[in-house]
């Protein structure tokens, strides 16, 4: 009687266990197109704060290719660049970079590069940095990101893309230095792939329906 009863309770548990899986499972079926639907739009008003549709003519989000290099781009793993181009004519790239060094962790980027080597802008994707202090790397706390724009390794010179605090002409937060040094110095080394890599990066195939890793 106890063999049976024994059985019976786990018999149960598997069946409610068996349950639970197909709950979750439908779930995510449920709900995977929407969250992906949810993270395309966010993508595409990323790609239109940085690079005005008015100036390309290209599918951008087809338009896309998985590059890697550590040293310049932060990341372990492929990221993704983005193209704009006008009648084929290349426009400007979009990057998605990591700043490795922020004060709590990882600062994710994605930055806009014109064909002529200068900033169409940068923008913030994650972040875990200290509410009130380093969150200001947000548009909606601060304009602090937007004095990106129109900037170049020529405009400051190279030297200068650093904090105030270390002889550059980017200012910093009150009270926090790390944020932006990490930030100021992960644009300028983005720049200076992109000037050695133009090229390569307009003509790579589109690669982006490869899966990606975290970097």
């Amino acid at each position: 009687m106890l063999l049976g009863s024994i059985s019976k309770n786990g018999a149960l548990l598997a069946g409610f266990a068996l349950v639970c899986v197909g709950l979750i499972a439908t779930t995510w079926m449920l709900t995977r197109e929407r969250i992906q639907g949810s993270m395309e739009a966010a993508l595409g008003r990323t790609l239109n704060e940085l690079v005005p549709p008015g100036e390309y003519n290209n599918d951008v989000q087809a338009d896309c290719a998985l590059v890697q290099n550590e040293e310049f781009l932060g990341s372990r793993t492929p990221v993704r660049v983005y193209r704009m181009r006008e009648d084929g004519e290349p426009v400007a790239v979009i990057l998605e970079a990591v700043a490795p060094n922020g004060y709590s962790g990882s600062i994710r980027l994605v930055i806009g590069i014109y064909a002529d080597e200068t900033l169409a802008g940068v923008r913030v994707s994650d972040h875990k940095e200290t509410p009130g202090l380093g969150d200001q790397i947000e548009t909606r706390k601060s304009d602090w990101i937007l004095q990106f724009e129109g900037l170049s390794l020529d405009n400051p010179d190279a030297a200068r893309w650093q904090v105030r605090k270390d002889g550059g002409a980017f200012d910093a937060f009150t009270g926090a230095t790390i944020t932006p040094r990490a930030v100021v110095g992960r644009v300028a080394r983005v720049l200076e792939y992109f000037g050695e890599n133009k090229s390569a990066l307009f003509e790579a195939p589109n690669t982006c329906g490869a899966d990606t890793n975290e970097p």
